[in-house]
């Protein structure tokens, strides 16, 4: 547990084509819980990762932050937890997706590009039709909302995604802040065999594992796993 009594404010980074609103969903209500200040990122779709990080520097004015990111906002966390230590109070990365700079195996990487290039190829309607058609209610919900109102800069933004380099074992093993990973058990997108592999690599760090359907009945459960190890004060878990 970190010497820091408190964080001076969380800062949620949703994972790729996802938005602020679900970020709230998941994070919102343990921030509450414990009294947080709480900034969940609407990431500019025509720079996704600059937005991230610009949301960071501005937080970290104010004192340590709490880092609470899904997926690809998870990646961005730690990346910039390893670079910023005296930033950070510590940090939640939920369903870390990959781990090394060549992605041309990464679930999550290659989803994004080929859902770029269906949506260039398509449109957003077409695309959204059969998202809709694959996925479960909840995300499906979930991404029907946060593409349109990315749209039309969408296609950039899963680009960028796609192209991210994942935080590298030497990166991972350097930060010095406690991580909580959060890993999904069910997830083909994102392996739990990741966020084991993180917990692995990062020193002060402690993996808890949910399902699925977990998530979906409750995003919360994201802050309510992840966040309990973190901070002094028990929140109610799910």
């Amino acid at each position: 547990m970190p010497d820091l009594p408190h964080p001076a404010v969380a800062v949620a980074l949703p994972g790729t084509g996802s938005d602020a609103h679900f970020a709230r969903r998941a994070f919102g209500s343990a921030c509450a819980a414990l009294d947080i200040p709480f900034h969940p990122v609407d990431p500019d779709p025509r720079r996704v990762i600059d937005s991230y990080h610009a949301a960071l520097d501005a937080a970290a004015r104010s004192g340590p932050v709490l880092i609470a990111g899904i997926s690809l906002g998870a990646a961005v966390a730690v990346d910039w937890a390893a670079r910023n230590p005296g930033s950070v109070y510590g940090v939640v990365a939920a369903l870390p997706a990959w781990t090394g700079a060549d992605t041309t195996g990464c679930p999550a990487a290659l989803s994004a590009a080929a859902t770029a290039s269906a949506l260039r190829a398509d449109g957003i309607d077409a695309v959204i039709e059969g998202m809709r058609a694959s996925s479960p209610t909840w995300l499906a919900e979930a991404l029907t909302r946060s593409w349109r109102t990315q749209w039309p800069d969408l296609p950039a933004a899963l680009d960028e995604a796609a192209a991210y380099r994942w935080p590298e074992a030497e990166l991972l093993s350097s930060i010095t802040v406690p991580v909580s990973i959060v890993g999904t058990i069910d997830d083909p997108v994102h392996p739990f065999t990741v966020a084991q592999s993180w917990t692995d690599l990062i020193p002060d760090s402690e993996l808890h594992h949910i399902t699925l359907d977990e998530l979906g009945s409750d995003p919360a459960i994201l802050g309510s796993r992840g966040f309990r190890t973190l901070v002094p004060r028990r929140i109610p878990t799910h």
